[in-house]
């Protein structure tokens, strides 16, 4: 019984939701196979940090990874799908854009020597603000953090002054009123401690982005064949599991905000119907980067 031993690469520190996945999906692994196939994860970027880490797969310099797939849009729109604001805004209508986008995903990760093994999503997006936001227009003017293409085009689109602010400058930004209305998860918003400064979270779930976990394929195409299973078995399990947890975690951040004394509010009609237009506008600004394939993807999501 020769043991083989793997390493899977992470971003995210090891008590992130998507960590003790990964590190539950190796425990699984090791116990299907007896050991014979061991897998350690390595959190919070300690091996490859986070835009590395797919091309360290692809070259053999590690056998699996994991990571925020819109971070490679960049060599493929496919890969940005995910966060197109407001095309996919709770967690059914996520599962059910995975998978319209994910044999044209697997593709595009197949022709890079990669083979994927499962996704999870984070928490969904909503807007934090210290005012009531009622329409679109009540958003002109605020200074709104940005840190992606699609929170840029949401501020040039309601008028908005876009800052581009990176999460870990979120507190001192907001301390400061560099910025005053921005939109991430809760799970950010409560990293952050938004209730000292804000009173208000619209809970839009703008977009669900996912972290997607991956194999060299010529390395799973080495193992035998009971190890093969053992591997695809498990990931359909982690896949349950992470969807799941996020769903949980994504409550109990809202959960905490509330007890910070902020007010948690679904978006009223003319606000959900205003940024709805700003989400048709951003996903034909998508489609013309990803052609007849992006085409087919959505045409697929919304049938």
């Amino acid at each position: 019984m020769a043991q083989t031993k793997w390493n899977l690469p992470a971003a995210y520190p090891a008590d992130n939701p998507h960590s003790v996945n990964l590190i539950a999906f190796a425990k699984d692994v090791a116990d299907a196979t007896g050991n014979k196939l061991q897998i350690t994860v390595h959190p919070a970027a300690s091996l490859f940090k986070a835009p590395e880490i797919k091309r360290a797969v692809a070259t053999g310099q590690a056998q699996a990874g994991e990571v925020l797939i819109s971070l490679h849009e960049n060599e493929d729109p496919m890969f940005g799908i995910d966060v197109i604001p407001f095309l996919a805004t709770s967690y059914p209508a996520a599962k059910k854009l995975w998978l319209a986008s994910k044999p044209a995903i697997e593709k595009k990760l197949a022709s890079q020597g990669l083979m994927l093994l499962f996704a999870v999503p984070w928490g969904p997006q909503g807007i934090y603000a210290k005012k009531d936001l009622n329409t679109v227009e009540d958003m002109k003017g605020l200074k709104w953090r940005a840190y992606n293409v699609g929170t840029s085009r949401i501020a040039e689109l309601v008028g908005a002054q876009p800052v581009t602010i990176q999460a870990a400058e979120l507190p001192q930004a907001l301390a400061t009123g560099v910025v005053n209305a921005f939109m991430t998860s809760g799970s950010t918003g409560y990293d952050s401690k938004s209730w000292e400064t804000m009173t208000h979270f619209y809970d839009t779930q703008a977009w669900i982005p996912k972290n997607v976990t991956f194999v060299n394929k010529a390395a799973f195409d080495a193992l035998d064949k009971p190890t093969q299973e053992a591997i695809l078995k498990a990931s359909a399990v982690a896949e349950e599991r992470g969807w799941k947890l996020a769903e949980e975690k994504a409550k109990w951040y809202l959960e905490q905000l509330q007890a910070n004394k902020m007010k948690v509010l679904p978006p009223p009609p003319a606000l959900k119907s205003g940024l709805e237009k700003i989400g048709e506008q951003l996903t034909a600004d998508w489609l013309k980067k990803a052609g007849s394939d992006g085409e087919a993807v959505i045409a697929a999501y919304k049938k």
